[in-house]
């Protein structure tokens, strides 16, 4: 019980961190897009209708509910992010979390967008097709540090409540 709680958490907690991060950092400081979790959710809906690559999703059909289905996805993903994280630190780690392992394990999470999303929403690998790739690879492992980061926080905030 002590894992799931923790692991849940850590994953929920860090992927809310990710999300502020975002909003108000790269949206709303530097004036960039942020992650289109319609787009994310367009790719999730097509999957059960057998497509899993596209030219480009933005060009896809669009998909009743696919705005919900990437947030809940973004959100299902973070979770099994912070019960995998746990997994492998161990429950020591959980009791008494450092930040190194989170923030390793956030940026290297990176690599599923780059190498699995990217590729088979359009955008090649490591978005390589994107008009700005080096931007958006920034942003990207940025993203991903404030969520390991968040990972830790939140592995802290869960080792408080549940020792």
């Amino acid at each position: 019980m002590e894992f799931l709680f923790k692991g849940l958490l850590i994953g929920a907690g860090a992927t809310l961190v990710f999300d502020l991060w975002v909003r108000f950092v790269i949206a709303g400081l530097l004036g960039l897009p942020g992650a289109n979790w319609t787009l994310g959710g367009r790719w999730f809906a097509h999957m059960p209708r057998g497509r899993f690559r596209h030219d480009s999703i933005a060009a896809a059909e669009s998909i009743p509910g696919e705005t919900a289905l990437g947030w809940t996805m973004h959100y299902v993903i973070g979770i099994a992010y912070g019960l995998i994280l746990l997994a492998l630190c161990g429950a020591d780690w959980g009791r008494a979390p450092t930040l190194w392992p989170a923030l390793a394990f956030g940026l290297i999470t990176v690599l599923a967008g780059w190498l699995v999303m990217a590729p088979c929403m359009g955008a090649g690998i490591a978005a390589s097709r994107a008009p700005r790739p080096m931007l958006v690879r920034s942003v990207q492992l940025s993203n991903h540090a404030a969520f390991g980061v968040g990972m830790w926080l939140w592995a802290l905030a869960a080792a408080a409540l549940w020792g």
